[in-house]
């Protein structure tokens, strides 16, 4: 018994000590779970603590990264601001610099400019006082200028004399004295008649006005004042124009004298006068500021190639011709001896048959051609004649001069270019200027016709020729060769469109 008790006690006691081992294991395993769990959990907050850290670092680093980029992008921005401010002061320094250019390239040019426009005026000035004392130089050298050519002239001038007489002689000569330059401003515009009983030649010239001196001595230009006109003293004016008018008085006898021999021309009657307006009236004058008689012989002694010649004490003391004392004033004095070629003004011939073709049609020309044809046919008869001057001829067209010592003398022309019947009024007209004029014959020439009444009151007349259309044809053919036309829209009684054309 005693034994199973034992063994029960043991086993008990086993158990006991099973369960207490058990216990202990499940103490220990417990304890090994705890600290398991703990450690587990320490493992969890410590991986929690790591995994927080990481979040944070990991926050941290993307807080950093993004301040990080931030600041980046703020640099770049900045950056790009510093340099887009940098273009900008940049472009505003280019603009600044072309602006600048184009400134200084504009005040540069305008300065060039104005030194250009400044040399201009002063080149001008210089022109314009070159130009003055070049015209004055030129005045001072009108009698070394003069044309000594003329003298080659004697043998046309006597065969003009031999076969149309005084009246050929004179034409001649002005066409010799014509060959004569003068400056700019003076003309040498003359008219003359021969004496050759006396051999002595009147010669009537048109002396330039003042207004060819000119009144100013120099030019100068000045950037504050422009162009200014230095004046010339009134009294050196005064004596320049007295000067200019005795050097070309002296100039057209002596250019005279050397076209013409001693037995064809002895004495030159000069007398020089002025065409201008009175100023207290308007009316057209004509004072006479230089008269004066010389003789070949006296003459010759003067050397006019002489620099210290002085032209106006030459007229007045050695050849005693009368000067106006104030010829700048338009003071007129008596001539030296009063003859009058004012009667006709002629003007320059025209040569229209040479411009013409064999069917010219008389009414398409001016009146002026049909006048210088007129006169041509005249000359072809065998007359002297001159076209007058179209205002203030009294009617005159033309005068003619038939030579012939019986039936001869003064012819007054009147030259109508008419379409119409000419009225008995021309014919009137003509009778009294041929009265007026003390003239020998009168004749008036037209395209047209004339009524009955002008044919019977010329016939009357007995000294009036009337040279119609139909007959003005056939004297231009038969005297120029012109076949002409006259295209009349309506004939007159007795006509046939034949007889024009």
């Amino acid at each position: 018994m005693a034994r199973r008790k034992g063994l029960i006690a043991q086993m008990l006691d086993a158990r006991k000590q099973a369960k207490k081992l058990q216990a202990q294991a499940e103490a220990r395993w417990h304890r090994e779970l705890v600290a398991e769990q703990k450690r587990q959990e320490a493992e969890a907050r410590r991986e929690a603590k790591q995994a927080e850290a990481a979040a944070k670092k990991a926050e941290a680093a993307r807080l950093r990264h993004e301040v990080q980029a931030k600041r980046l992008a703020d640099q770049a921005a900045a950056k790009a601001a510093r340099e887009a401010a940098q273009r900008e002061r940049a472009e505003e320094r280019r603009l600044a610099a072309d602006a600048r250019e184009k400134a200084q390239g504009a005040a540069a040019t305008k300065r060039l400019a104005e030194r250009e426009a400044h040399a201009h005026k002063m080149a001008e000035a210089e022109f314009r006082t070159e130009a003055v004392s070049t015209r004055i130089a030129e005045y001072a050298q009108l009698l070394a200028g003069r044309n000594k050519r003329a003298a080659g002239s004697d043998l046309e001038l006597r065969a003009a004399l031999s076969n149309g007489g005084p009246h050929a002689f004179v034409e001649r000569l002005q066409h010799v004295l014509a060959q004569s330059r003068y400056p700019e401003g003076l003309t040498g515009k003359a008219a003359a008649h021969y004496d050759p009983a006396s051999r002595e030649l009147l010669i009537e010239y048109e002396l330039p006005l003042r207004d060819v001196v000119p009144t100013v001595v120099a030019y100068r230009y000045t950037t504050a004042k422009g162009m200014v006109a230095i004046p010339r003293k009134e009294p050196e004016t005064k004596k320049l124009y007295g000067d200019l008018l005795a050097r070309l008085t002296l100039r057209t006898i002596a250019e005279t004298f050397e076209a013409t021999s001693p037995d064809l021309v002895t004495s030159i009657v000069f007398n020089g006068y002025v065409s201008t307006k009175d100023k207290a009236t308007g009316r057209a004058i004509r004072p006479l500021l230089m008269s004066v008689g010389a003789e070949r012989d006296k003459f010759a002694v003067v050397q006019l190639d002489e620099p210290e010649l002085d032209p106006v004490l030459c007229l007045r003391s050695h050849l005693n011709a009368i000067v106006s004392p104030h010829p700048y004033d338009l003071e007129g004095v008596r001539p030296v001896v009063s003859f009058d070629l004012s009667k006709y003004k002629f003007v320059d011939e025209m040569d229209v048959v040479a411009g013409l073709d064999s069917r010219t049609d008389l009414l398409t020309l001016s009146p002026g051609e049909f006048e210088h044809l007129i006169r041509r046919l005249f000359e072809s008869i065998g007359m002297k004649s001159w076209v007058t001057q179209a205002s203030k001829d009294e009617g005159v067209d033309g005068v003619a001069v038939n030579e012939d010592p019986i039936v001869g003398g003064l012819c007054i022309i009147q030259a109508k270019r008419y379409s119409k019947i000419v009225g008995l009024e021309a014919v009137h007209a003509l009778a009294g200027v041929m009265d007026h004029k003390r003239a020998a014959k009168g004749v008036l020439v037209t395209t047209s016709w004339v009524g009955k009444a002008s044919r019977d009151f010329a016939a009357a007349n007995g000294r009036i020729e009337i040279i119609e259309g139909r007959n003005l044809k056939h004297m231009l053919e038969e005297h120029l060769g012109l076949d002409v036309l006259i295209g009349l829209q309506k004939l007159p009684p007795g006509w046939d469109r034949a007889d024009l054309e």
